[in-house]
């Protein structure tokens, strides 16, 4: 006897054969039918008094012919064979964040791989971006993967050539954590040049799809696959995408989903780089590196490292001392009542604040009067009188 459990696997696993990914239609039916009570409407239909509406008698057929020939017990035995199962929603490895998609969240994902996709999911970042990408973006692409990886976080990508590629092969150079999305059944190698990559995620992280075994790719289906890596994930980077790329649909899907989208700048003349610089003037962060990103969608005080400039000498300075320093003309020695009106200090406080500095050598004495030191007044320290000298 057939459990509702096992009845709900199978009803979805054959839905997979007869539902393109994001049928808002097919999402409709099983919110109001559920899948078993859909297979049978679709197999059956004189079995029940109701029917699914919303498209034509045509349409209706090709789904009908589709569910025909569904046979999800082979799929599965084939998944299981390659070393794949199949998860849906109201199973224990579903990612919930998949049902913000409504009626277009998958029926299902087909999975190889050992890692629970649930848990992985709760703590990833998808990395994208353009094909034929440039050195500085297969470069930014890896670095930033690795970073995420050994941080902990789980990247997400789309196996393709160019970022896609870059950013799993950074992240399982560092013995991390990545998740390919494919358009295509999970056992099929695509693209054929990735055959060794995909093997590698297969056996150190999780290769999903929604489409069954054995099924190839298609350009509508690729773009309908970018909507689970946005949902999927916290946030999405994009590291160099034109401006009709792909990867700006899973941006903006992001950005509807209410996930943080983030963009990795280029080069202005780089066309490769338009798309990004597009979503940088809206609602897009910038970020650079991994410690960026994670401050944006890790815990509270996952902060990155303040950015400055290298410390001088001249920083750690009193303001007073600095007042001082800077009153020295470059080129000649003044005396200590010239340097007091100048500074705007008194004398007594003036002499005290040149001892200072010549200890630090920041000045030298001449005779009766004090002069910049010869590192100083060449720029070494950056101070004010010595860059006002230089004009």
């Amino acid at each position: 006897m057939t459990g509702s459990g096992d009845a709900e696997l199978l009803a979805r696993a054959a839905l997979t054969r007869v539902l393109e990914p994001g049928d808002a239609h097919g999402g409709r039916w099983l919110r109001e039918f559920g899948a078993v009570r859909l297979m049978r409407l679709l197999t059956d239909p004189g079995a029940e008094p109701d029917t699914p509406t919303g498209v034509g008698p045509e349409r209706l057929a090709g789904y009908r012919r589709r569910a025909a020939l569904a046979d999800p017990e082979r799929d599965l035995a084939e998944a299981a064979e390659a070393g794949g199962r199949f998860v849906h929603p109201g199973s224990t490895q579903w990612p919930t964040q998949l049902d913000d998609l409504g009626d277009e969240r998958p029926v299902g994902l087909w999975l190889r791989g050992r890692p629970n996709l649930r848990t992985w999911a709760l703590r990833s970042v998808s990395v994208v971006g353009a094909r034929a990408c440039t050195p500085y973006g297969a470069h930014m692409a890896q670095t930033l993967a690795a970073g995420l990886a050994e941080r902990g976080w789980v990247v997400v990508s789309g196996a393709a050539f160019g970022i896609d590629g870059a950013a799993h092969r950074g992240a399982l150079a560092s013995g991390g954590a990545t998740v390919a999305v494919l358009a295509c059944g999970v056992d099929v190698a695509y693209p054929r040049g990735h055959a060794g990559l995909l093997g590698r995620i297969a056996a150190q992280g999780l290769i999903l799809g929604e489409l069954p075994p054995g099924s190839h790719p298609t350009p509508s289906r690729f773009v309908l696959r970018n909507r689970v890596i946005a949902a999927l994930t916290r946030g999405t980077v994009v590291v160099e995408a034109a401006h009709r790329s792909g990867s700006l649909v899973t941006a903006r899907r992001a950005q509807r989903l209410g996930r943080h989208t983030m963009g990795v700048p280029g080069p202005a003349t780089s066309g490769l780089s338009a798309g990004v610089h597009e979503l940088l003037r809206g609602e897009a962060v910038v970020v650079t590196d991994a410690a960026e990103v994670v401050e944006l969608v890790g815990a509270m005080g996952e902060l990155a490292p303040e950015r400055r400039g290298p410390v001088l000498a001249r920083d750690l300075l009193d303001p007073d001392t600095v007042r001082v320093l800077e009153a020295l003309p470059a080129g000649r020695p003044v005396g200590v009542a010239e340097l007091a009106l100048a500074s705007g200090t008194g004398a007594d406080e003036v002499i005290g604040r040149l001892y200072e500095l010549h200890s630090l050598g920041f000045v030298e004495r001449q005779g009766d009067g004090w002069q910049l030191s010869r590192q100083t007044a060449g720029g070494g320290t950056q101070t004010g009188a010595a860059r006002r000298g230089g004009r």
